[in-house]
């Protein structure tokens, strides 16, 4: 008898090892279905244990998914396609062994029970479906009316004299239209949706300006940069302050609103160093067509030093400083002076881009350079002293 007992152990510990390889025979066979109840395909599904075991799977084309060598117990199942709206879905389910385990996750059956169980929540995330549709179609509305205002603001350009008035008359109903339906859209902006609120300031900024009326253009762009702040934002918001401040007729104004100008081309600059050039460009193109050339001489020289290639922005230099020659007295001559780098920036032009738009000007204005460098010769009449009458 006592030779028998190992052999019963022996026996006893063989029978065990099909026992302990049963339990890691769970099979789970799942499918998801979307919120139309389509298999869904595409969405990551993760499957955890109670003990941190983790299985990650994705859904074929079928929606469906499957995986061996579960233990018995509750697993979790999360659920994810970003892309698709599906964000951190979390279920949990009983697998058992020895059996496939069916799981389904029907997301049309899923909302529907989730409106039953909350119907107050289900009726604001109606609202604010309807709210957004809403707003949608206004900023749809505004942006058509931007791609007609650019359509038209290429006509009128090359239009005929007795055509132009009809064309600016068609243009300012679009700018109007613009503000009014960037105008409409804004209230109806989620107060949690801050991009898209920002993105509508924006545009109601833009078509503002467009219309002239740039104080409330640089109050939308502000307002749109405080919510999230994006260097075509700052770009549009310092071409507006530029244009306040040459409308300005108070000398320290107009100066404390070119800087206001200049920190928003720093600012565009600091997200998206490529608007440099652009951004001093617009402030020094707006500040030429004033006339105001010393003013324009700073934002051309960073233009210049942000993209030394740029042709047009040497000869508006050059431009900018010969509205600067100054002339002096000496004698019976009138010399000019011409500041320094004038000649050099019209030069740069040329070399940069000989057959370019702004050559042949360039090479005018240094033949003209030259004929001064001599200055003009002046000649003072003497008046001579009557005769006496006898």
């Amino acid at each position: 008898m006592r030779r028998l007992i190992p052999v019963c152990l022996a026996l006893a510990a063989v029978l065990l090892f099909p026992l302990m390889a049963a339990a890691q025979n769970g099979r789970v066979n799942g499918q998801v279905m979307d919120h139309d109840g389509n298999p869904w395909v595409g969405v990551s599904v993760q499957i955890k244990s109670a003990n941190g075991q983790t299985f990650n799977l994705k859904t074929d084309k079928k929606g469906r998914f499957s995986q061996i060598g579960l233990s018995p117990g509750i697993y979790t199942f999360i659920l994810n396609a970003p892309s698709a709206g599906l964000k951190n879905y979390t279920e949990q389910r009983q697998i058992q062994t020895d059996q496939d385990n069916d799981v389904v996750f029907n997301f049309k059956e899923i909302i529907a029970q989730q409106s039953a169980a909350h119907p107050e929540e289900e009726k604001k995330k109606q609202q604010e479906a309807s709210q957004f549709s809403v707003m949608k179609g206004h900023v749809d509305a505004g942006v058509a009316a931007f791609q007609e205002i650019n359509t038209l603001r290429a006509q009128i350009r090359t239009a005929p004299a007795d055509q132009k008035d009809a064309i600016q008359t068609k243009l300012t109903a679009d700018y109007q239209t613009a503000i009014n339906e960037f105008q409409a859209a804004e209230p109806l902006v989620s107060a949690k949706d801050t991009k898209n609120h920002a993105i509508v300031l924006a545009n109601l900024g833009q078509a503002y300006a467009l219309a002239g009326k740039n104080d409330d253009a640089v109050n939308a762009f502000e307002k749109a940069v405080a919510l999230n702040p994006q260097a075509p934002t700052y770009l549009n918001m310092s071409l507006a302050q530029a244009n306040q401040a040459a409308a300005l007729t108070d000398p320290a104004a107009a100066t404390a609103k070119l800087a206001d100008a200049s920190g928003s081309c720093d600012k565009a600059a600091a997200l998206d160093p490529t608007t440099t050039a652009t951004c001093y460009k617009n402030i020094a193109i707006i500040l030429s067509n004033k006339g105001d050339f010393k003013d324009a001489v700073a934002p051309l020289l960073k233009v210049t030093q942000a993209n030394p290639k740029d042709a047009q922005a040497w000869y508006l230099l050059g431009s900018a400083y010969t509205g600067l020659i100054d002339t002096k007295q000496e004698g019976n001559k009138m010399t000019f002076i011409i500041p320094p780098g004038t000649a050099d920036a019209y030069q740069k032009c040329i070399s940069i881009d000989p057959n370019g738009p702004y050559a042949a000007q360039a090479k005018q204005n240094l033949d003209a350079l030259a004929a001064m460098g001599g200055g003009v010769e002046t000649k003072v009449l003497e008046r001579k002293p009557k005769g006496k009458k006898k």
